[in-house]
């Protein structure tokens, strides 16, 4: 309980108090100003940046995170069977996961997709022009979006431990009663791996919506080119570190708390009409 009030319970309580102030890092405590709902209404009113900031956002989230359950699914439907050398491709599958956000694996990627990287270097052998990905406003999210998608391991994994769960029964009878493999995996894999696809759809949601390292790295801490990867944990720290708003970043923050929060609560609403549990309780 002390180290939940310290590191969590009382920052948060302090960035609450400082949203509704002017504070900027380096006016002392006592000259704070109260400046109640002023960086809400700028928020919302007089900011375009912050709408922007937003909608890459949603992109991102909206595009990245099916595409990373969807490979994720795909590998460990085929890493599922028995075969030599299961658990070695397992493992490398897992391992960029392991690097997570690091700052090192985002300057690789960027390296990557540059000019003069090696996927234009692959490219060239079959005759297609390359270019700077990364530099290009209108590639520069699709980057962002590969390299999580690149990273499906940690779901992947637990899609493996669901479809041990699978009673081997279940696709004994079906192929009795004459079904194909595409109807084993629609009618009995998917509603049996239905919580477990939930569990990954809301953390990978969440993690969508916190993306900050790739973009940081990739544009430079600018969000560029022309504000393409202006992600808003991004925006939230160019406000709060870069331009020493740090009561308006404090805004920022609670407003992304509650939107997360939202959307973890719609999710849960949703999923008692698709999320099917062995022992039949929805």
């Amino acid at each position: 309980m002390l180290g939940f009030a310290a590191i969590t319970a009382i920052p948060m309580l302090m960035s609450l108090y400082l949203s509704f102030t002017n504070y900027d890092i380096l006016t002392p405590w006592s000259d704070v100003e109260w400046i109640g709902l002023k960086n809400y209404e700028r928020m919302f009113g007089d900011d375009p940046a912050y709408w922007h900031a937003v909608k890459v956002t949603l992109i991102f989230a909206f595009i990245a995170t099916p595409l990373k359950l969807g490979a994720a699914l795909g590998v460990a439907l085929l890493l599922n069977r028995s075969f030599r050398g299961s658990g070695l491709f397992r493992g490398l599958f897992y391992l960029p996961s392991l690097l997570g956000g690091s700052v090192a694996l985002a300057m690789v990627w960027h390296s990557l997709f540059d000019r003069g990287g090696s996927v234009n270097a692959v490219l060239g052998w079959f005759g297609v022009e390359g270019r700077a990905w990364v530099n290009d406003p209108d590639t520069a999210l699709g980057t962002l979006i590969l390299l999580a998608v690149w990273q499906f391991g940690a779901p992947m994994v637990i899609f493996l431990a669901g479809l041990k769960q699978v009673p081997t029964e279940l696709y004994e009878a079906a192929e009795v009663d004459g079904a194909g493999n595409l109807r084993r995996f629609l009618s009995v894999t998917l509603p049996m791996l239905s919580p477990v696809i939930f569990f990954n759809l809301v953390l990978e949601t969440i993690h969508g919506f916190q993306g900050f390292t790739s973009a940081f790295v990739l544009s430079g801490g600018t969000g560029g080119p022309v504000d393409s990867t202006l992600m808003y944990t991004l925006y939230l720290y160019i406000r709060g570190f870069a331009n020493y708003e740090m009561g308006y970043a404090s805004a920022m923050a609670w407003v992304f708390l509650i939107t997360i929060g939202l959307v973890t609560v719609v999710l849960f609403r949703t999923g008692r009409f698709w999320v099917h549990y062995s022992d039949g309780d929805d």
